[in-house]
């Protein structure tokens, strides 16, 4: 898989890019918000995933990313972000990141949780999930409410709803949602379901998915 690395530190920028090549990833660089803008959707053949700053000159990483899902976009991108900043990860989240790291970090954390998005892309079959007037288009990666109205998801909405579609009817706990995206952590924040939550809600409706307090979330009729 090939990543696209924008990142404007020119020695983290280095340390990534030389250990991801050795881990065999195939690693495109850049170090302005503008010139990633404008390269993904030109080379959306080749790039697997990116690694994306936030704290990018000309156009921050934020504007850059909301940019790439305004145009339906569906890369999977993780964010890299201050440490201690909460905020700044939600945002990214809300924006359609898939997966955040905070600065400092460990090159093997990194690779790790790459590894993870690249196994939920591959995961993703030829088949349709149709419930409530949806229709998941595993090919596409996409969700249509059967009017013509399609939604573009990415990798983590994806799998979420999925996970939702799979067991309509029943109520899913948040950790399942976790367990079905972020096989990787040791340690897994709830707060990052709802964050989901609100994105998918936005995109197919907010009754769609209903909220059981202290148990889960639902769809379809129990």
């Amino acid at each position: 898989m090939n990543i696209l690395l924008v990142e404007d530190d020119p020695q983290l920028s280095r340390d990534i890019g030389r250990y991801l090549t050795g881990a065999g990833y195939g690693v495109e660089q850049l170090d302005r918000g503008d010139w990633a803008a404008r390269y993904l959707p030109d080379h959306l053949d080749v790039i697997g995933c990116v690694v994306l700053d936030l704290g990018l000159p000309y156009l921050s990483g934020l504007e850059v990313l909301t940019c790439w899902r305004s145009q339906g976009i569906t890369t999977p991108v993780l964010i890299l972000t201050a440490r201690n900043s909460w905020q700044e990860r939600v945002d990214g989240l809300n924006a359609g990141a898939d997966d955040y790291l905070g600065k400092p970090f460990q090159s093997e954390e990194l690779l790790a949780r790459l590894e993870a998005l690249r196994r939920r892309v591959e995961q993703q079959g030829q088949t349709r999930l149709v419930v409530d007037g949806l229709t998941l288009d595993e090919t596409k990666q996409q969700v249509s409410n059967g009017m013509g109205v399609c939604e573009s998801l990415t990798v983590t909405e994806f799998a979420m709803l999925r996970l939702l579609m799979q067991k309509a009817g029943q109520i899913v706990s948040k950790q399942q949602l976790l367990d079905a995206t972020y096989d990787w952590q040791e340690e897994k924040n709830e707060n990052l379901v709802e964050v989901y939550i609100r994105r998918l809600r936005k995109k197919i409706g907010q009754e769609r998915i209903r909220t059981f307090r202290g148990q889960g979330y639902l769809m379809g009729d129990r």
